[in-house]
Formats: C-alpha cells, sequence, structure tokens
C-alpha cells in the first residue's frame, strides 16, 4: 500500500469516527447538555460552600474570642465599684461566658470553633453546678475528631463524674486517657488525676503506685515533681 492510499484511509476513517461521534452528539444532545450543567453546578456549588465556610468560620472564630475574652474578664476587688467588663464574683463572670459559648455551640457546632465551644460551655455548666448540661456538653465535645480537644473533654468529664460519685466512670475514663494520650493531656496529667481519686478514697497503695510510676516516667517533668511531693507527703 503507497503512501499516498495509507493518507487518504487514514482521512477517511478520521473523517468517519468524527462524524460518528457528532452523530452521538446529536442523537444524545439533552443528555450531554444535562451532565455538562450538572457538572458545572457542582463545582460552582463547590466554590460557593468554600467561600460560605472561610466567612463562617471567621464569623464563628470572632464570636468564640469574644466568649473567651468574658470567661477571662477580670473580678472586681472587694469594695470597688462597679465597671465594663469586670464580674463580680467568678459565678457571674461564669453565668455571663456560659450564655456566650453555648450560643456558639448552636449556631456553629459543625465547624472547629463550635467544638470548642461545646467544650466551654460544659467546663461553664460545671462551675454553675448545672452537672447534668455539662455532662452532655462535655460528652459533645468528648466526640470530637481533634484528640487535643477530645481529650480535655474526657478529662474535665472524669473529674466531673467524680464530682457526681461516679468513680467507675471517672477512672474508665482516665485510664483511656493515659492509653490514648494528647499533647493537651498527657498521660501523667490523667495518671495524676487518678491517683488523687485513689487516694480521696482512701486506696493509697493504688494512689503510691501511680505516683511512682509518674515520677519515674517523668523524673524532670513538673508531673514528676508532684508526684514525688505526693509521695513524700504520703509516707
Amino acid at each position: 500500500m503507497d503512501t499516498k492510499t495509507r493518507h487518504s484511509l487514514k482521512k477517511d476513517s478520521f473523517a468517519q469516527a468524527t462524524a460518528s461521534s457528532m452523530s452521538w452528539l446529536s442523537g444524545h444532545r439533552s443528555g450531554v447538555l444535562r451532565w455538562v450543567i450538572v457538572a458545572v453546578v457542582v463545582v460552582v456549588a463547590g466554590a460557593a460552600t468554600l467561600v460560605y465556610w472561610n466567612w463562617d468560620s471567621n464569623k464563628a472564630d470572632a464570636a468564640l474570642g469574644a466568649a473567651l475574652d468574658v470567661y477571662n474578664a477580670p473580678l472586681a476587688m472587694p469594695g470597688a465599684p462597679a465597671a465594663s467588663g469586670i464580674y463580680a464574683t467568678a459565678s457571674d463572670r461564669s453565668k455571663a461566658a456560659n450564655q456566650q459559648f453555648v450560643a456558639v455551640a448552636q449556631q456553629y457546632g459543625w465547624l472547629a470553633e463550635g467544638a470548642k465551644a461545646h467544650y466551654f460551655a460544659g467546663v461553664t455548666y460545671a462551675e454553675l453546678n448545672q452537672t447534668a448540661q455539662a455532662e452532655t456538653e462535655l460528652k459533645t465535645a468528648a466526640g470530637s475528631w481533634d484528640r487535643n480537644l477530645s481529650n480535655l473533654a474526657k478529662l474535665a468529664l472524669a473529674g466531673l463524674y467524680h464530682q457526681m460519685d461516679r468513680d467507675a466512670q471517672a477512672i474508665d475514663l482516665y485510664n483511656a486517657l493515659a492509653a490514648k494520650p494528647s499533647e493537651t493531656v498527657p498521660a501523667t496529667v490523667a495518671q495524676l488525676d487518678l491517683a488523687d481519686l485513689f487516694a480521696g478514697e482512701g486506696k493509697m497503695d493504688q494512689a503510691r503506685t501511680l505516683w511512682a510510676k509518674i515520677k519515674d516516667a517523668d523524673k524532670d517533668g513538673m508531673a514528676g515533681s508532684i508526684a514525688a511531693q505526693k509521695l513524700g507527703a504520703k509516707q
């Protein structure tokens, strides 16, 4: 087969393939258009979602920051006149901050800032002795994908359970935290709290065993120092 014939056949094949494709597109025009429209809508929706998420995240961050400002606001000195942004008692401050944390959690619960707001809502509920609400909020925060936040919530929840005389649940949480620690809650921190719980129950042998373990594991750290002090005080 000479070169001219080969080129001619290639041109004919291309022309037939093109005609076939155009024929298919013509016959399926409405389906193709629908597919293109859906694809465009998905891209636009994804871009809009990203913009909305960034905008909402900034609002949530500002709202959480405002609530934290209230939580860290100064307390009035005894006998001092009332002033804006200063609270007469720690309870008043916790109550004001709690209202804002709850609002942030309800409005932005699907964002990281909302999860943090659940944690602080639980902490402030606990400070106000509203234990049922505190447990609910702390459990929600404990379910966070962020282990640092989740462990903080579990540590606070364990303390709440101990306060509510539910020590078996508190012990389970402390042991779980020691097994899977995080930057916010090292194993030694959970173990210190657990040892204090044992000491409070009069289980001194178990408390001393934990303090000795912490002392050996954290010789130069704060937790090790605290454990050594407690061991010396309990001899």
